[in-house]
């Protein structure tokens, strides 16, 4: 079972006749499952799946969930790690109490994959850390019964050729980096895994530079600017923030010549 956003969807992974595979599909066939429930929504935060996913899940009992979700939420000018925190507790630990095992995913610094200006940059850094620390923490209450994907340890994880055209959402060979390293922790963890998840991109549509320019003009840029908007109150906090830190300058006062 998966929760989450557009990259549980499969975003970045499109199949030739259309619609999304991702690595949800990618690791049920190296589990050998024969089914796949994916609650997963584009656009879904952290309240959301807590709200509007987990019921469905819990309904399902499934022996083994994924949950990919937060990066929307660092996102949006509301963002909030305390109330992150209770939504993410409280998913995961519903799903536990239902003797689910359940894989989450410590985020990579995405501002070395999508480029931004300086104080987006450091704004969306900050919050990465700080969502990071609320998955710390979650995982910390039950090692034995969750699994963290850390992206950023992830081998070729910020490399080009595993984002999509939007930079924003993995390629196909992302989505099947994420697949091995979630298959890989299932397997320590004691489940079996038949089928290990091949890096080599196959059954996938190739994106072609036509469309990765085409995206960016009509998507990235107007994207891009609503981000700024919504952000744009903290990158002024955080401006303000930096200039009070900032120590005042020392003069420096000449004091007797030394005894020479």
């Amino acid at each position: 079972m998966t929760l989450g956003d557009s990259t549980a969807v499969g975003l970045g992974d499109p199949l030739p006749g259309g619609g999304w595979r991702g690595f949800p599909m990618l690791l049920r066939d190296a589990l050998g499952a024969s089914t796949l429930l994916n609650l997963g929504c584009t656009g879904a935060r952290m309240s959301w799946v807590r709200d509007d996913q987990l019921p469905g899940a819990l309904t399902a009992s499934p022996d083994v969930a994924v949950l990919s979700v937060g990066m929307n939420d660092t996102l949006r000018s509301d963002f909030d790690p305390r109330q992150l925190h209770d939504d993410c507790a409280a998913i995961v630990g519903a799903l536990r109490a239902e003797g689910t095992y359940v894989l989450m995913v410590r985020y990579h610094d995405h501002t070395r994959v999508f480029r931004l200006p300086a104080p987006l940059r450091r704004a969306l850094y900050r919050r990465i850390v700080a969502l990071n620390a609320v998955i710390d923490a979650v995982a910390a209450t039950d090692p034995a019964g969750i699994g963290v994907l850390d992206l950023d340890l992830l081998p070729g994880g910020y490399e080009r050729s595993a984002w999509s055209v939007d930079r924003l959402h993995p390629s196909e060979r992302g989505h099947r980096m994420l697949a091995a390293g979630f298959a890989e922790l299932l397997f320590d963890a004691g489940f079996t895994v038949p089928h290990p998840v091949s890096l080599e991109c196959a059954g996938g549509r190739e994106v072609t530079a036509v469309q990765r320019t085409a995206w960016l003009v009509v998507k990235g840029v107007p994207w891009l600017a609503r981000r700024g908007r919504d952000l744009g109150p903290v990158i002024v906090q955080s401006l303000v923030g930096e200039l009070v830190r900032r120590p005042a300058p020392v003069a420096i006062r000449r004091g007797p010549a030394p005894d020479c």
